[in-house]
């Protein structure tokens, strides 16, 4: 049987951590806050903010949530950007995405301030990554490289895939398996014998966005699976990118869905906002 890797286990480790470390900037005098603004009310996107709230809630961090309405102009909401970025007593700003089809996501994101960007989305955030800088790290990618680590399972040297190459997910993780010295491949809807590529890998990420793609045709025995999809299947229960049945079987490590990489986006995204007072 494989190493199930417990999501659930690790972002609670990770939480108390910042929990204690919230408290310590209490002691000195700091208070840590994060601003969440939703525009509309998808209800996924409420069901995030809401748990981005009770996280804050556990670890002693004060929370402002701006829930605007759907029609609300893009000048507004960065005007509630510029607003923010100037307030002192906040350390981090998180837009929710999607945004409704009317605003330009990208001109959003470029409007945080860099110093307050605990998403690890704005320009100056990926570029610093990308050159080895100290920054702010998408908060999914970052969440996994903590999962590995902290299930034992070593980076350097491997043979990694990432099957995706989206700004959230797939470009930062393959420079983050890359920071941990892991010899990386990205592969994409364009990508020929994509099952012989991935069969290569030792570390195998799908962020593929499409339910139970990735069999057990595309894994070699042994490797190490994690899943960054969540989807309803035909009865409506969650699953992944991989068919877990299926895979599960011939690896040596394996992320559950839900349980797995879910939780983690919260945990890491906590400790961006306490590592941000210090900037």
């Amino acid at each position: 049987m494989p190493q199930i890797i417990d999501g659930k286990a690790i972002s609670a480790q990770i939480k108390d951590e910042v929990k204690e470390r919230v408290a310590e900037l209490a002691a000195q005098g700091k208070k840590v806050c994060l601003a969440v603004i939703q525009v509309g009310n998808d209800p996924a996107s409420s069901v995030y903010v809401g748990n981005k709230k009770k996280a804050c809630a556990y670890v002693g961090m004060e929370s402002l949530a701006y829930e605007l309405a759907e029609e609300t102009t893009q000048e507004a909401l960065l005007d509630l950007i510029r607003e923010l970025n100037a307030k002192e007593e906040v350390n981090g700003i998180l837009v929710q995405l999607p945004l409704p089809k009317h605003i330009d996501e990208d001109e959003v994101i470029r409007a945080i301030d860099p110093k307050k960007d605990v998403d690890g989305f704005h320009p100056q955030s990926v570029g610093a990554l990308c050159i080895g800088q100290p920054g702010f790290v998408s908060c999914t990618p970052a969440g996994i490289i903590q999962l590995l680590k902290r299930s034992g399972i070593e980076i350097a040297g491997k043979e990694c895939v990432v099957i995706g190459r989206s700004n959230i997910v797939g470009k930062p993780m393959a420079l983050l398996l890359l920071r941990e010295n892991g010899t990386v491949t990205v592969c994409h809807s364009r990508t020929k014998d994509l099952k012989e590529v991935t069969k290569r890998a030792d570390i195998l990420v799908a962020a593929v966005g499409k339910p139970k793609m990735i069999t057990r045709e595309y894994v070699k025995e042994g490797a190490v699976v994690i899943d960054v999809g969540i989807h309803r299947n035909e009865n409506n229960k969650l699953c992944g990118d991989v068919d877990y049945e299926d895979v599960a079987p011939v690896c040596s490590a394996i992320t559950p869905v839900p349980g797995g990489v879910g939780p983690m986006t919260i945990a890491m995204l906590m400790y961006n906002c306490a590592n941000s007072v210090s900037r």
